[in-house]
């Protein structure tokens, strides 16, 4: 039984690390003064949500397994997105 509610643990962590980094992205002014501090965090938070998917990943159930795979592509347009305006 361990097993089965490390499952749903390592799915919640992610899941949750996953809306973090969301949120921060949202809120991230970009002419802000403090932009470049935002984007460090910004940058820690998805390092940190991307662990937790991979964690969560390796135990994960069909239905999360495509939760966590959808989390990864919202994640990935985060950075593309950052690294697209650094212009």
């Amino acid at each position: 039984m361990p097993y089965n509610k490390n499952k749903q643990q390592a799915f919640q962590a992610a899941q949750q690390g996953a809306t973090e980094a969301f949120d921060l992205y949202e809120a991230i002014v970009k002419d802000s003064a403090d932009y470049g501090h935002q984007l460090k965090h910004l940058t820690s938070e998805v390092n940190e949500a991307y662990q937790q998917i991979n964690n969560a990943l390796e135990t994960a159930t069909e239905t999360q397994r495509e939760r966590l795979e959808q989390y990864q592509r919202d994640l990935q347009q985060i950075v593309q997105d950052v690294n697209g305006s650094g212009e």
